[in-house]
């Protein structure tokens, strides 16, 4: 595949849950830099799921490579690892704390796969479409509240209806204490 330099990243890391924080920071500054920002939350959240897929089940070791690269105006996400074991998505029951990952990215992702690397090792990617690339004129369809508009058909007055008993102020209860001692 041929990608422009310029649109091509590469990060090599241990697929530990300190190094996946960074790898957000990573993916986030540079789909900033290739003016992607829309894509910022779900390519994070995507390369998070199946960064913690190898931190929970690679093996021999959590060694990977995470790699960002646009193709025809797509964002490919990939990650390779070097368990040959291909990833599989589960049907986690309501109660299940873990096992949605994969089914995550399918959702929010517009294609995803994994396949095997060479002999000794899987990539997983998914790719996400192009920014929105609506024109802001597109914005002027938008109903709005005008300053012509009149202040009495925007808001309603409720009038203020105070409850007291003349005279009467209740005794403030001293403060009590959860914890025993």
């Amino acid at each position: 595949m041929i990608t422009h330099p310029s649109r091509h990243c590469t990060v090599e890391l241990q697929a530990l849950p300190s190094r996946i924080g960074q790898v957000r920071r990573i993916v986030s500054a540079q789909l900033r830099y290739w003016h992607m920002d829309t894509l910022i939350d779900r390519a994070s959240l995507g390369v998070t799921e199946l960064l913690s897929n190898v931190h929970r089940h690679a093996q021999p070791d959590k060694t990977c490579t995470v790699e960002l690269e646009v193709l025809l105006d797509r964002l490919r996400v990939s990650v390779r690892d070097r368990d040959p074991r291909l990833p599989v998505m589960e049907d986690a029951g309501p109660l299940a704390t873990c096992g949605r990952g994969l089914a995550m990215v399918a959702a929010m992702s517009e294609s995803w796969g994994a396949l095997p690397d060479g002999g000794s090792g899987k990539v997983v990617w998914f790719t996400l479409p192009p920014p929105c690339t609506t024109p802001v004129a597109d914005w002027d369809r938008c109903p709005r509240i005008t300053s012509v508009e009149p202040a009495a058909h925007r808001f309603a007055e409720i009038p203020l209806v105070e409850h007291s008993v003349e005279g009467h102020r209740p005794e403030p209860e001293p403060a009590r204490s959860a914890v025993a001692g």
